[in-house]
């Protein structure tokens, strides 16, 4: 023997979101009394592909011009800097081998003693992978700016328009997805059009804008208690929010969509048509040679670990994890995220500790999911909220939405400049970041009506 001590073990976890930052929180070196715990005896690399943390329930305000994106996004390894038992690594994580333990990281290999993988999820096209280009979905910050530009380029295309439908087609917005995403990003839509802009074109009336919610489902929201569903839907159609149910795209292409409802078919002209019918797992998972679901979820065991590989860990969007307390799965938000992050951190760290003072390791318990409540806002003074079996809408459930949200943005500079954002939008409909950046974006040549003063 050589005398040296035995490195620490390695906690690898994949993914800077909800999930990852709450499972590396949890394997912290100090506890809030600054004592040792069980971080102080372990390696923790966290690896993600960007170097932010994103705020994604934000991700449609970015793209509807209310904030830009560094109001919800931070540097990981900012947020991280103070843990001194945690490097960042800025990378993608491509491969898992079970038998070495390893993970393969931008073609290299790094070896594990325990694994969470919390890469979350991406937009589900339905096998028709095709239709992303003609409909960006919204799940990360390019994407937000890529609709953006596309719906702030429509009013300028239809400024220049001499012919009608043209104008008319640039002037229709399609949303495909009537969950709270969807219901978010129409609200928004209609609003700005009605409001924000009405003053700023001479050539155009920004009140025949036509913002379309199309989704298979029977009723918006689906998630929601039915009342609540209906109530959405009627403040949706107040705002001018054409509600399209029961009704399935079956094609998209460059100018527009075709539908089908009760057997028959219609097509849609419109220039813009937004993705937010849904999510699939990101493709690592997969990786894992584990039983997926339909959406490439891992399903994952009691303890939120692959089951025969009890160190490796799978949380947030990418486990089809079981509450234990109702059965049911944990739904793929935020709130579901964290949790499970922060059940699976805090299993690790226990069992390091235990190993490390020579004790038995613990016994894991099941994971219990706590349901903090659903919140989606349509508009102004609109929102509805299940909370704690309370079922709430209108302006209250609209003030606890944006109290909701500003507390779990990631630090008090981010809250205090969004919170003066939303406010300054509040009292005089104005959105402060209508910018098209990128040299592509520019209005397609049109008939620009003839100058009088040229002969």
């Amino acid at each position: 023997m050589d005398g040296k001590p035995s490195p620490p073990p390695r906690v690898v976890i994949v993914g800077g979101g909800f999930g990852g930052l709450a499972a590396a929180r949890a394997l912290a070196r100090l506890d809030g009394a600054g004592k040792a715990r069980a971080g102080a005896r372990a390696e923790v690399l966290l690896i993600d592909k960007h170097n932010h943390h994103l705020f994604q329930p934000l991700l449609y305000q970015v793209a509807t011009a209310a904030l830009s994106p560094g109001n919800i996004a931070a540097p990981i390894r900012k947020i991280l800097s103070r843990q001194r038992n945690c490097e960042v690594i800025m990378g993608e994580a491509t491969d898992v081998d079970l038998r070495a333990s390893t993970i393969t990281v931008s073609g290299q290999k790094l070896a594990y003693d325990y694994l969470v993988l919390a890469a979350g999820a991406r937009t589900n096209y339905f096998g028709r992978d095709e239709w992303a280009r003609y409909a960006p979905g919204l799940k990360n910050i390019e994407e937000a700016i890529d609709v953006r530009c596309r719906f702030l380029l429509a009013f300028e295309q239809a400024e220049l328009e001499a012919d009608s439908e043209a104008r008319r087609a640039a002037l229709t917005f399609a949303i495909v997805g009537a969950g709270p995403t969807g219901v978010e990003m129409a609200g928004a839509m209609a609003e700005i059009s009605r409001h924000t802009l009405r003053r700023d074109f001479r050539r155009i009336d920004t009140h025949t804008v036509r913002v379309m919610l199309i989704d298979a489902a029977e009723r918006v929201l689906p998630g929601f208690d039915p009342a609540l569903s209906a109530r959405a839907r009627r403040d949706l159609e107040a705002m001018g929010v054409e509600t399209r149910l029961s009704t399935l795209v079956v094609d998209v292409d460059e100018r527009g969509l075709t539908v089908e409802r009760a057997g028959e078919r219609e097509r849609i002209d419109a220039n813009n048509v937004i993705w937010a019918a849904g999510v699939k797992a990101v493709a690592l998972g997969a990786r894992l040679g584990a039983e997926t679901d339909r959406q490439g979820r891992v399903i994952v065991g009691p303890d939120l670990s692959v089951p025969g590989h009890p160190q490796i860990f799978v949380v947030g969007d990418l486990a089809l994890a079981l509450d234990a307390g109702s059965g049911k799965p944990v739904p793929g938000v935020a709130q579901g995220a964290m949790q499970t992050g922060r059940s699976a951190g805090r299993t690790i760290a226990a069992e390091i500790e235990a190993k490390a003072a020579g004790r038995p390791v613990p016994r894991r318990g099941a994971f219990v999911y706590d349901d903090k409540g659903t919140l989606a806002t349509i508009g102004r003074n609109s929102a509805v909220a299940e909370i704690r079996g309370f079922k709430i809408g209108g302006t209250v459930a609209f003030a606890i939405w944006a109290v909701v949200h500003i507390f779990f943005l990631i630090n008090f500079p981010k809250r205090l400049t969004t919170l003066a954002e939303w406010t300054w939008m509040y009292f005089f409909y104005e959105r402060g970041v209508r910018l098209i950046t990128g040299e592509q974006w520019v209005p397609k040549p049109v008939k620009i009506p003839p100058d009088p003063r040229l002969k």
